[in-house]
């Protein structure tokens, strides 16, 4: 099947295709002309390495691999919004934003191509490429050791990710990091990253990709089976994944006579207050704390709830944070029991 063909298939069906047979591809779709600004960015640089691209199932570049793997959704504006339906956002999906991404796995593909990571002083300054990855990490929200590229503080994941994250930035046209990192300690890493690359601008790659892990021309899974797998292991890193606990909290109310003010206005109203009592009785750091209100806040607006007993709302939502915080995961609560009258 020829994504031409999907005209008359509704999203429904269109979700019980399985993946390799969409006939999905990189060229004739707007991910070539952003694959071709990024070879333009490089040639700006002198850098005659083109990492190859491919599409897989997320942004990743394989470990030791030099070759980067692009969200499969992104090469259909049909499939932008269904990844968009079922997973609420679609990471890469502005041009700004799959640009960002491509100079970030752009790192790891330069770093893996050349064997960068086994260098004394890429060590001194990233870490030991072999330390382990976790499903969480802790980080410093406001240390000058790391660059600012992508969200989450993400250069602070790894020593693999800080190394892609410098190098993002250092590429980013007018990104003037000499100007904006002066005076940071990060401004090592930087400078590094600008003798290193330059070093081997015109040199031919020691290490090159031989086949394309987890592409999607190989997925025997439908595009439902994808999301679903892909909310699963997400976890808590999905954008819905707290839409339980506060439909629960609050309402969609129906009744207009009630008096109602929407759920993120109340959330707004006592954000400090909940953020210092939260992180005191759990430990967490306040910053975590309100980001987590932040997000709660923003799918609030996306559900459209709101809150008709601000004080007894405002008070499970204390509790709901709380547990979160305290459990450090969250498991969907049962339904709300139905009032006795």
């Amino acid at each position: 099947m020829k994504p031409q063909e999907w005209g008359v298939l509704s999203d429904a069906e269109l979700l019980q295709i399985r993946v390799r047979d969409m006939g999905l591809q990189i060229e004739g779709t707007p991910l070539e002309s952003m694959v071709a600004r990024l070879h333009e960015e490089l040639d700006a640089r002198g850098i005659q390495f083109h990492p190859p691209c491919y599409l897989a199932d997320e942004w990743l570049c394989p470990d030791k691999v030099p070759i980067i793997g692009i969200p499969f959704c992104l090469a259909h504006p049909r499939l932008k919004q269904i990844e968009q339906n079922m997973m609420f956002e679609v990471e890469g999906g502005t041009d700004a934003d799959c640009m960002r991404l491509l100079r970030h796995e752009t790192g790891h593909a330069l770093n893996y191509a050349f064997r960068l990571y086994r260098r004394t002083r890429w060590r001194e300054l990233f870490g030991q490429f072999s330390t382990r990855y976790t499903d969480s990490y802790v980080y410093r929200p406001y240390s000058k050791r790391f660059v600012h590229h992508l969200a989450d503080n993400y250069a602070q994941a790894h020593p693999d990710e800080d190394f892609a994250e410098t190098f993002a930035v250092w590429l980013s046209p007018n990104s003037r990091w000499k100007q904006k990192y002066a005076g940071w300690p990060v401004i090592r890493k930087l400078n590094y990253v600008d003798h290193v690359v330059k070093s081997i601008a015109d040199k031919s790659p020691i290490n090159t990709a031989t086949e394309t892990p987890w592409a999607a021309a190989r997925m025997r899974s439908t595009l439902a089976a994808h999301y679903e797998r892909k909310r699963k292991n997400m976890g808590d890193d999905f954008v819905g994944h707290y839409d339980p606990g506060i439909k629960r909290i609050f309402t969609s109310p129906s009744d207009q006579s009630k008096e109602v003010i929407k759920a993120s206005a109340l959330i707004r109203r006592h954000r400090r207050h909940m953020t210092n009592c939260i992180s005191d009785w759990t430990g967490q750091r306040k910053y975590d704390v309100a980001r987590l209100l932040a997000r709660i806040s923003k799918r609030c607006d996306a559900l459209e709830l709101h809150s008709s007993s601000a004080e007894d709302d405002l008070m499970e939502l204390i509790v709901f944070v709380t547990t979160v915080a305290t459990r450090g995961r969250f498991v969907p609560p049962q339904p709300k029991p139905q009032k006795q009258s």
